[in-house]
Order: C-alpha cells, then structure tokens, then sequence
C-alpha cells in the first residue's frame, strides 16, 4: 500500500490511475451502450433485458462500486494533475502554442464537469426515478419512450452526448498514450482509431433519444 502511494504521488502515477480509470469507465460505457441498444428490438426485449440485471443483485451492486470507484480516482487524478499543472505555471504564456495534449487537458476541465453532471441526472432519472417523470420501475422501454418524447429531456442528452463524444476523443488518445502507444509509426493510427471509437459511442447513444423524437421508436 506505501509503494502505491508513493507510486501515485508522482505525476505519472496520477496519469497511470487516470488512464487504468479511464480504460474501465470506456468499457462500461460501451457495455451499457450495447444494452441500451436494444430498444431498436422492441419493448419485451429491453425491459427483460433490464430484468436481469435486477435480478443480479450483489454483482450489480459490486459493478456500481466499482464504477464508482472508478469515476472518483479519476476524477481525484484528473483534478490533482490539472492543479499541479497550474502551480507549475502560474504566469500564463505571452503565446501559447497549441498542442494536442494540451489542449486535451483543457477541453477536459470543461466537458469532465459537464459530463459528471450528466450521469447524476441521467441516474435520478432512470435508475433512482426520481426526476417529475412519472416514470415505472418495471416499464424500461416506456421510461426512455417517455422521456425522450420531450424535445427539452432529448436536447439535454444530445448536447451531453456529444460533450461525451469530444471527452472520449481526447480522452481515449491520452490514455492510450500514457498505456505506451506513442511512437511516430504509431500515432496517426491512435489518432484515428480514438476518433472512429467516439464517434461511434457518441451515435449509438444519440440515436436512442433521436429515434423516439422521430417517431421511430414509440
């Protein structure tokens, strides 16, 4: 535990939490994207789908602790390194010459915010259903066909969905960068495959709340 410590006291350690943090939220992400899609098979498929998860129980709740975990060091890191950056600086540039990482670091201080307040609307109200919804503990299908029947609902998560795109972007390209995938032979490639990844995160979810403005999905 001391030599974990002292390991994460250094700023690459921070780096290192942040990236390991980062590669568990992606998956999640990915993952309940996945099983969100299955609105597009119809009502019997997501609520049953939603149904066994429930019925998981403990290892639900252990996934949840996890991902909290996860959310909190890597918010904890992310805040640390963003400080320390400052300290190591606090005189702003006469120019400032922008740069990939760079400019990373800074849409993250913004759209990291965004996004972490996205998820706690996003659980009150369709985990906790505590938003003035009228939403069913039972009824999935009907939750998200409700809620997004609402151009104002619809608009907030398009918006944040797309402030998930550009975190994820930037976010993905650091983190493999910090997990050793930086070499010139290399880069473009990262580059590449960390937009195509957030782009198709991005769509997938937006085309949930788009496809019930539609009438695709009702």
């Amino acid at each position: 535990m001391a030599r974990a410590m002292t390991f994460y006291s250094t700023t690459v350690g921070k780096k290192v939490v942040m990236a390991a943090t980062g590669v568990l939220l992606v998956l999640f992400i990915v993952g309940h994207m996945l099983g969100n899609l299955q609105i597009f098979e119809g009502p019997e498929r997501l609520n049953a789908y939603a149904h066994f998860l429930k019925s998981t129980g403990e290892l639900l709740w252990g996934v949840r602790i996890v991902m909290l975990a996860a959310i909190i060091l890597h918010i904890l890191a992310a805040a640390q390194i963003t400080i320390a950056n400052w300290k190591a600086r606090p005189i702003g540039y006469a120019m400032k010459k922008d740069v990939e990482t760079g400019y990373a670091a800074r849409t993250m201080i913004v759209s990291g915010p965004l996004i972490l307040l996205y998820v706690i609307y996003h659980l009150m109200m369709f985990t906790f259903l505590q938003t003035p919804q009228g939403l069913s503990d039972t009824d999935v299908y009907g939750n998200v066909v409700k809620a997004f029947q609402q151009p104002g609902i619809s608009a907030v998560y398009i918006v944040a969905l797309l402030v998930l795109g550009f975190h994820l972007y930037h976010g993905i390209w650091s983190m493999l960068q910090t997990l050793g995938v930086n070499h010139p032979k290399y880069n473009r490639l990262r580059r590449i495959g960390a937009c195509v990844l957030a782009v198709l995160i991005a769509a997938g979810y937006l085309s949930i709340p788009v496809s019930v403005l539609l009438g695709i999905v009702h």
